[in-house]
């Protein structure tokens, strides 16, 4: 069993988010599946190309090229273009950030993976796994070094599947007013706010809903909360076309 180790990170737009930093359990598991993939990937290629009747100078450098891509530049590409998830990160629901909370870029992906060096295959994943257990924010070297983070979080279920609120086209509202941009920003809301501490999360649905709710027709006398209330109006844009409008509205 991992601990529950949390982090609260202020964001640019002057929210906080929190995080549950990944364990020794969770990150072990996500580099097994990324190493399974490698092996079975890079066997396919070399196996390819042996059936095609390569040489040996051919299948050499073929191995080389493709250790160098699967040890490191595999890792790279995926955490830089993938929003910080190689096939094993999103498996295992990890994934990359800086330590501010923002993406992973080029330079501290290609360091925090030059460090696996020290960190696995220099030391036999001692490096590593005594650096995660003895920091606070569950970094081995390479995340120190490129200022890096590794977070765990719910595997996307989708938005619409996380609302407490029942399908409420019953409830009479009309959202028909209610911009397209308004809506991006309510299904934002409602797809970062588990990671949102409480005052954030509080003041962030408060500010959208006394936003939307002049132009949301049919509110009941006294309003309801305000996630509640944006829970409804995005229940009630995926709903039939209609009064209720349509998803592209």
């Amino acid at each position: 069993m991992e601990y529950e180790d949390r982090i609260t990170i202020s964001a640019p737009e002057g929210i906080e988010l929190e995080y549950t930093l990944a364990g020794l359990g969770s990150r072990f598991m996500a580099a097994f599946v990324d190493t399974v993939l490698r092996i079975v990937v890079l066997a396919a290629v070399i196996g390819l190309l042996a059936a095609l009747g390569a040489g040996q100078t051919l299948l050499g450098l073929a191995l080389i090229v493709g250790l160098f891509l699967a040890l490191f530049a595999y890792d790279v590409a995926f955490e830089v273009w993938a929003a910080g998830r190689t096939p094993g990160k999103r498996w295992s629901g990890l994934r990359v950030l800086m330590a501010t909370g923002q993406p992973v870029s080029v330079a501290p992906s290609a360091v925090r993976n030059l460090m696996r060096i020290v960190d696995v295959w220099g030391t036999a994943l001692i490096a590593g796994v005594v650096s995660v257990l003895v920091t606070k924010r569950n970094q081995r070297l390479g995340d120190l070094a490129a200022g890096t983070i590794v977070v765990r979080e719910r595997r996307d279920q989708g938005v619409m599947a996380s609302l407490s609120t029942p399908f409420v086209a019953q409830t009479g509202i009309d959202v028909t007013a209610v911009s397209a941009a308004e809506l991006a920003a309510i299904r934002d809301f409602l797809a970062r706010r588990d990671r949102l501490t409480a005052v954030s999360r509080a003041r962030v649905s408060r500010v959208l809903a006394d936003g939307i709710a002049p132009r949301v027709g049919g509110l009941a006398p006294g309003g309801v909360p305000p996630e509640e209330l944006l829970e409804m109006v995005l229940a009630a844009k995926a709903g039939p076309v209609g009064r209720y409008g349509s998803a592209d509205t």
